[in-house]
Formats: C-alpha cells, sequence, structure tokens
C-alpha cells in the first residue's frame, strides 16, 4: 500500500499496535481538548500565496544551534520506541541521520544512548531530560551525554506530575517484560518492589524543580540549554533571563495540562517576547508540510514531530520514518513554492492571515 500522507502512516499504526500500545501513543490529558486543538489550530490559519517569484529553485535547509539541517522538521523526543518496532530508537536514530536533521533523543527511550550513538554514529542529536528527585542521577545523564557528543540538553520542565491519561490507567499501561527504560538499566533494583510508572518507578521526578535548577544545570555542563513545555509570554522572557539557549514551545503533545492553548497559538507570542535573542521552536500538531510552512512563518525556527515518527516505525522501522520525514520535506517545498517562498529566509509573517473562526 502506498503511503501518500502522515494519515496513512496514523491508519496503519492503528490497525496494527496493540491497543494498549495505540492507546499510550495517542493519549492526551483528561478529555484530550488541547491534544485535540493541537490539530484544529493548524486548519485555522491562513496562508497569503505570493506570485510570479520565479520558485523554479528552492532550498528547504535551515540551521539549528548553528548546526546546518536539510529541513526544518526534527523528532520530538518520545518514548519506548521499541513497542513500535523491535529496534526502537536506533532505527530512529538512523532515519534522522539519513535524512541529515535533528533527533531529541527521549531519557525514557528503550534503547540506551550508547547504542542509538553506534548505530547513527554522524547523526545530529540532542537530549531530552527531566530532573529526578535524586540530582545525581540527573548529572551523570548529563555526563554521559555530553561525553557521547550530544549537541544540546532538552530540559522538559512541564512534567512536575505525570497528566492523567484515562486510557493509559484503564489499561493498566505498563512496559512489557522484554523492554527497559534502557538509559536505567539497574539504576532503580532495590526498588522494584514499588510501584512503576511508564517503566521507572513512581515519584521519581521531582516537582519541587524550579528556575534556580536551570541554573545547576550551567554548573555542571557545558551543553546549550533548550527548555520545552514553554506556553506563555512571561516564562519566555524568563527563559531568555536564565541564559537558555533555546526555547520548544509545546503542551506535551496535549498529555500534560488539557485545557491549554494549542502550541501553534502560544507561539507568536512567545516569538514576539524573545525577539530573535534565542532560537523558539514548536512542537504538536504538525501533520502536513503547510503545517510547517504555517509555523515557520510565524517565527518558529524548526519544528519537532511526535506521534508521527512512531507511526513511522510502526509500518515499517527506519524505512518508514524516513518516509514520513521525507513526505514532510516534500510537502514543505511544495507548500513554499505555491506561496512564493524559494527559502526559508523568505518566509515570514506576511504570509499568514488569520481566519476569522
Amino acid at each position: 500500500m502506498q503511503m501518500v500522507c502522515l494519515t496513512d502512516f496514523e491508519e496503519y499504526a492503528k490497525e496494527h499496535l496493540s491497543k494498549a500500545t495505540w492507546d499510550y501513543y495517542a493519549a492526551g490529558a483528561d478529555e484530550c481538548c488541547t491534544r485535540d486543538d493541537n490539530l484544529l489550530a493548524y486548519k485555522r490559519i491562513r496562508l497569503r500565496p505570493r506570485i510570479l517569484r520565479d520558485v523554479s529553485v528552492s532550498d528547504t535547509r535551515t540551521t539549528v544551534q548553528g548546526t546546518e539541517i536539510s529541513f526544518p522538521v526534527g523528532i520530538a523526543p518520545t518514548a519506548f520506541h521499541c513497542l513500535a518496532w523491535h529496534e526502537g530508537e536506533v532505527a530512529t536514530a538512523r532515519a534522522t541521520e539519513t535524512l541529515n536533521t535533528c533527533y531529541i533523543t527521549s531519557t525514557y527511550s528503550t534503547c540506551s544512548v550508547e547504542e542509538i550513538v553506534a548505530a547513527a554514529p554522524n547523526g545530529y542529536r540532542w537530549f531530552q531530560l527531566y530532573v529526578y528527585r535524586n540530582r545525581k542521577l540527573s548529572e551523570q545523564m548529563v555526563h554521559r551525554v555530553e561525553a557521547l557528543g550530544y549537541k544540546a540538553l532538552v530540559l522538559t520542565v512541564d512534567v512536575p506530575y505525570t497528566g492523567k491519561r484515562r486510557n493509559d490507567i484503564r489499561n493498566q499501561f505498563k512496559l512489557p517484560p522484554h523492554l527497559k527504560v534502557k538509559n536505567f538499566d539497574g539504576v532503580f533494583q532495590q526498588e522494584t518492589a514499588g510501584p512503576e510508572e511508564y517503566g521507572i518507578p513512581a515519584n521519581t521526578l521531582d516537582p519541587s524543580i524550579s528556575w534556580k535548577d536551570v541554573y545547576w544545570l550551567q554548573s555542571i555542563t557545558r551543553l546549550p540549554i533548550i527548555i520545552k513545555g514553554i506556553l506563555t509570554k512571561e516564562d519566555a522572557e524568563l527563559a531568555v533571563e536564565h541564559g537558555v539557549q533555546g526555547i520548544i514551545v509545546s503542551n506535551h503533545g496535549g498529555r500534560q495540562l488539557d485545557g491549554g492553548p494549542a502550541s501553534i497559538d502560544a507561539l507568536p507570542e512567545i516569538v514576539d517576547t524573545v525577539q530573535g535573542r534565542i532560537e523558539v521552536y514548536v512542537d504538536g500538531g504538525i501533520r502536513t508540510g503547510s503545517d510547517v510552512l504555517k509555523a515557520l512563518a510565524l517565527g518558529a525556527k524548526c519544528v519537532f514531530i511526535g506521534r508521527p515518527a512512531v507511526w513511522g516505525l510502526a509500518y515499517k522501522g527506519e524505512e518508514g520514518v524516513r518516509e514520513v520525514l521525507q513526505i514532510l520535506n516534500d510537502e514543505f517545498r511544495l507548500s513554499m513554492a505555491l506561496s512564493g517562498c524559494r527559502n526559508v529566509a523568505e518566509i515570514n509573517r506576511n504570509l499568514i492571515q488569520f481566519s476569522k473562526l
């Protein structure tokens, strides 16, 4: 069957993954309003295409944190890729290396950071980090990935506690016995008796995390720090003041607070506040090349996809992720041309008309 768009991969994954696995990936918090709005918000945004601009040659390349990537779509950190495909994150890493874009590896990977680097030695990677009650645990991970050549740390800040995902509770979601959170292999042995949440002991995440932890992180690493999970101009300003190098505007795929804004709706006020002092990225709800174009027109330097990468894995592993990225790349290039943009530098807010919905 020919895969024409990202929805085709979604339908395939829904059909072929177990119900518990599908529900885990698809889950939003509570009533899933924010998860669904992430998608609907893109449909409310209209483009203002310019014509007769000679789009015979187009260039989708851009840079993130000073590194060139082939087009402005990276892979967002998502957990447990081995649930979708036996090779898991190793396949994702190879696909992103081949397409020369950025892969944010999740703390909650079912392959270790070392296995991922070995599989795709030339890949451009950032590492997504949580801050744990046991700071030593976070610190060891930081030093591990820095030594392995990861190029940035993505600090996820919207999970002081895990959102209420109803189907995971109903399904009593647990990692199957043959899989584990590989980066913590052996770390929690003594605690295996207690309750578990998504592969590690409950209450491992630190709800006391605050801005001072950003300073702590800067004191233990020379890697750029990118904060993921900002949705307001106030927090964007604080991020700049605390000397971080980037922001990912994100509501965690609608999996944390239900009733918050769609990430694309939060993007403009954050871009306006940051005013180019640091790079701003966005994730959540990207399903087509024109979605990518809209996000860039509203000021994002790059977008990141979460669930679609997992659907690609479920379809055909490394090849499936490659296909998902290639489709987005092709669609983005076409949308650019049809809007009169020859390169990413020509994409700006004049391209956007908010519809009167």
